[in-house]
């Protein structure tokens, strides 16, 4: 195998640059560094296996010994002592670089745990349903995994296509407990019931009886028919409505308090003309501050929702967003919605 700079181990060129620095000092000085050639092995610790670790330690403790060699100190007491010394520091730095690469194992593995809770929780959506063209992202703000409460669902039932967005108060995988109990409430009542308010009120009555008195869920309820879209806004964020080269916020009435509190959202109707698209989102895109503190300036953006299919504007909306906050400091969910896309 061809050795290339990107088989090179970080943990040992720092280690073995730091102990070669560290032995030319010793010889050039004379100085008595031989207990400090293990800071060599400790700084290996921060950054590659045990394993590996444990070569930088040897080498520092091989290094050490032949110091008597410029020092002219073999055998004496003080040199048997900084000697003993190098190795207990070599211990340290294995044990610290083991004990890294366990705790790094949990995370990933409690990662992967978490990754595997969302997905199952946020299906994948189709890219259409009838006249209905769909698009929807999840940027998670836990930089480790994909994790959070917000939510997301899409619905072909026999009272036209049902979407709902959401956001659950708090994050980790209790918010995406929450969230699948929302989403499982959704999907159980979405066909039966014909009402999107009524359904918005069977969702509330079954979080109603899980959540506690501090948490609930802001969720809007949005039935695509024909040339009209229904919604029930359950103190969430009012969508956008993008067509012929504008885009507005969507008037849902009076705002009523969120899921799980005992809401009664009021139905609006509005129209769905052909072409125009229509924006669910979450906290996380108009909550994204820069780093002045100024929010994200959704209007600034909004019309290019219009642009390119639903996938590459909500593609495009998503890389605004996280370069405008430099990451993202909350969950983003966004649904975009458009007739007769594809």
């Amino acid at each position: 195998m061809t050795w290339t700079r990107r088989n090179l181990d970080p943990g040992l060129v720092v280690g073995f640059g730091t102990l070669a620095v560290l032995v030319a000092l010793s010889i050039a000085t004379p100085a008595q560094l031989i207990a400090i050639f293990a800071g060599s092995a400790i700084l290996a610790s921060l950054l590659t296996t045990a394993r590996r670790t444990a070569v930088v330690a040897g080498a520092s403790i091989a290094c050490a010994l032949l110091s008597a060699t410029w020092l002219g100190n073999g055998g004496t007491f003080d040199w048997f002592t900084r000697i003993l010394l190098c190795v207990v520091l070599g211990l340290v730095a294995v044990q610290n670089a083991a004990l890294r690469e366990r705790r790094e194992e949990r995370l990933q593995r409690m990662t992967v745990i978490a990754e595997t809770a969302q997905r199952a929780v946020l299906r994948s959506i189709p890219t259409a349903i009838g006249s209905v063209g769909l698009a929807a992202r999840y940027v998670s703000a836990t930089a480790e995994a994909m994790v959070g409460g917000d939510l997301y669902e899409v619905a072909e039932t026999p009272y036209g296509v049902r979407v709902i967005v959401g956001d659950v108060r708090g994050k980790g995988l209790e918010a995406v407990q929450t969230a699948t109990a929302v989403l499982g409430a959704f999907r159980a009542a979405a066909f039966t019931e014909p009402d999107p308010a009524a359904l918005a009120r069977q969702i509330d009555e079954t979080m109603g009886r899980m959540l506690g008195d501090e948490e609930f869920v802001t969720a809007i309820v949005g039935q695509f028919e024909g040339d009209r879209v229904t919604l029930a806004n359950c103190g969430h964020h009012p969508p956008l409505l993008v067509q012929e080269g504008t885009a507005t916020e969507v008037d849902t009435g009076e705002a009523t308090v969120p899921l799980g509190m005992g809401s009664l959202p009021t139905v609006s109707e509005h129209p769905w003309p052909r072409g125009a698209r229509m924006l669910f989102y979450t906290d996380g895109l108009v909550e994204a501050r820069d780093d002045s503190g100024e929010f994200f300036p959704l209007d600034d953006y909004a019309e290019e929702l219009a642009d390119g299919t639903v996938q590459e504007a909500v593609d495009r909306l998503v890389a605004h967003v996280t370069a405008y906050a430099g990451g993202m400091n909350d969950d983003l969910a966004l649904v975009l919605a458009e007739r007769d896309g594809r």
